[in-house]
Parts: structure tokens; sequence; C-alpha cells
């Protein structure tokens, strides 16, 4: 499956959603250029408050692509994928409706957003995310996340 996934994650606390500190989280890039390694391969970036949301980069050759709380499920049928979020049962607010699966046909490629608020994970304050899936069906050069979608999915919500 020559597929190239990218997952850029911010998370943050109640610090930064006004001020200075919000302006700084808003600032955070949605994409970054790939890593040069060829598909199938999932390029994580993760970036916190606690580190002035400065990028943390990982590189995995695992597909389909999950973690303790979202998952993205991959499939390919009569030369299309299809793409499927399942995002957290954890966060807020929660989505009763959400987007049907994604098909991509070869060269599209798609962003898939969604944000969500976390209960007492950060002691007993609210924390929140905002996780951004870029996903690639066929060649990606290291450029290519930073332009203009094929698709885009928005599941952003008001958080509170």
């Amino acid at each position: 499956m020559e597929t190239v996934v990218q997952w850029v994650r911010t998370s943050w606390t109640k610090q930064s959603r006004g001020g200075l500190e919000a302006s700084r989280r808003n600032a955070t890039p949605t994409a970054f250029p790939l890593p040069l390694t060829s598909p199938p391969f999932v390029h994580e970036v993760l970036m916190h408050e606690v580190d002035a949301f400065k990028p943390q980069f990982a590189t995995h050759a695992v597909l389909p692509v999950s973690d303790a709380d979202t998952s993205v499920l991959l499939e390919e049928d009569d030369g299309l994928l299809r793409v499927q979020l399942a995002v957290t049962p954890f966060g807020m607010p929660r989505r009763w409706r959400r987007p049907p699966a994604f098909r991509l046909a070869r060269g599209e490629w798609l962003r898939w957003q969604v944000n969500h608020r976390f209960a007492g994970s950060h002691g007993d304050a609210w924390t929140y995310r905002l996780d951004t899936l870029n996903i690639a069906y066929g060649p990606a050069p290291t450029d290519l996340f930073m332009g203009t979608p094929t698709h885009h999915v928005n599941e952003l919500a008001a958080l509170r």
C-alpha cells in the first residue's frame, strides 16, 4: 500500500487559550515536510505547550495507524484508498454524527482535522488537543502536505 500518513498533534492547557500564548499556539503548523523515506510510513509530529510548541518528530513504518485513543483505518478497494478516522471516546465534545469514510484516488491527499477537550488529564485542569491527519495515496514528494489538500474534512468544534 503506497500510503503516506502524517499526524500533527498540538496539545495545550487553559494557559494557551488566550493572549500571547494563544497566538503562539495558533501559529503552529498543520503540516511539515516529509522525511526522505519510502512509503508506506507514518510521520508523527507532536507539539506540546509545556515544550513551547517545539515540534518533536518520529517516523514509523507501520500501517494502519493507531495509538491509545485515536486511529485511522485504511483499506484499498477497487483502486481507491478508504480512510476512516476513529476518534477518542474520552474527548469532548461528543461527536454523535461523524463524517463517513473518505475514498482517495491515487495521487490525491486528504487533510482531516478534529479537536478535543479532556477533563482531568493535567491535574484537575482541562487539556485540549488539535489532531491533523494528512494522508496521501500514491507518491508523495517531501513538500506535499505543505500545499492545499485535494480534500479536507473539518470536524473542529467549539471547545469551551
